[in-house]
């Protein structure tokens, strides 16, 4: 693709970072766009149980945080995209960003990551307190034909939020990981 190569004229260094931006990136970009997809699919399918009136590990606190951890991984999805974005400005002269503005975007995909990642976090806390207290609970014989009683069990649903919300959790270290790699690369002497 003519529009991905480098200038002859751009220094080596930024020749070095512009490949670095768009490789991260790029990786960064698809990692978390289909675990967010995965995420949001699943969070889509366990959404409706709440209706039901049933004690589930999606419902409250945790579904907040997890949805929150949820929307923030499209936030960190797109500042992947604009390390690939920079790449690309990098080739022309013209178009090339401060090394300063750069860094600056590299440490608010890094800001976006983290504080999803925080709330992901907490959204696993409360679903894992929620499904120790069904587990430590004693289930009667006749649970599965009584609703109350039914939400004292550890359900296939609940399994599938700890999915949703540990994907969610996983693409935000893959943010993390690539925003650091970033910093690093850029600010190293």
């Amino acid at each position: 693709m003519p529009d991905l190569e480098i200038n002859g004229n751009t220094p080596q260094p930024v020749r070095k970072i512009a490949v670095q931006l768009r490789r991260v990136g790029w990786i960064g970009f698809w990692l978390q766009l289909v675990l967010a997809v995965v995420s949001t699919l699943i969070f889509l399918f366990a959404i409706p149980s709440i209706g039901t009136g049933t004690n589930n590990p999606g419902t409250g606190g945790s579904l907040v945080f997890a949805v929150g951890g949820l929307l923030m991984l499209y936030v960190s999805t797109y500042w992947s995209f604009r390390y690939v974005t920079i790449a690309k400005k990098l080739k022309n002269p013209d178009l090339r960003p401060k090394k300063a503005d750069t860094i600056k975007t590299i440490q608010w995909g890094l800001m976006s990551s983290t504080l999803g990642m925080g709330l992901s976090v907490m959204g696993a806390e409360s679903i894992a307190g929620t499904l120790l207290g069904k587990s430590l609970s004693v289930a009667q014989p006749f649970a599965m034909y009584n609703p109350e009683a039914l939400s004292k069990i550890i359900q296939p649903l609940d399994i599938f939020t700890v999915l949703a919300n540990t994907h969610t959790i996983t693409a935000h270290f893959v943010g993390t990981v690539g925003s650091l790699w970033l910093l690093y690369k850029i600010t190293k002497p």
